[in-house]
């Protein structure tokens, strides 16, 4: 049987690096616009904390009450979220900067960093040159909720 994660590779995704180290090395991202998603590896049910490290952008708290992760979570998939970039690299580094506490404005995502093992997230990308970033992420959201019920435990909109 194919993992989750086997059926991302198997789509183009690339990458699968922990967050603790793609901080320090973002240059293996490629600069061209895709999707990107963060999966959480464990089986377990996530450690939820009333406080992350998510940056204050504008002044506003990023946390959320712990009721409200746990009811985001997706107990059945491993993906915590998808996003789209123009420029991966840019994109990726604005969510690792405002995850290790930077005000930078990249707001949706911000649940991830209520997890305890935020750090050994995975991140994975796939450029995708023949379609808008946009496109993508609104078929993967889309593909999502139908399979799950509901979007990726840190995607607050599709």
């Amino acid at each position: 049987m194919t993992t989750e994660i086997e059926n991302y590779k198997n789509d183009g995704f690339a990458g699968f690096i922990p967050v603790a180290e793609l901080r320090g090395n973002t240059k293996v991202i490629p600069e061209s616009g895709g999707v990107y998603i963060v999966v959480r590896e464990s089986d377990t049910t996530p450690e939820f904390l009333s406080e992350g490290t998510g940056g204050f952008f504008k002044g506003k708290n990023p946390n959320v009450s712990i009721k409200e992760l746990e009811d985001a979570y997706v107990a059945d998939s491993k993906v915590m979220y998808i996003g789209k970039a123009t420029s991966l690299k840019k994109r990726i580094g604005q969510l690792l900067r405002f995850g290790a506490g930077s005000a930078i404005g990249h707001w949706g995502g911000r649940y991830l960093w209520q997890l305890a093992d935020a750090d050994s997230l995975l991140v994975a990308w796939k450029p995708t040159p023949a379609i808008e970033p946009r496109d993508e992420e609104k078929q993967m959201l889309n593909e999502f909720e139908s399979l799950h019920g509901k979007l990726p435990f840190a995607n607050l909109s599709k």
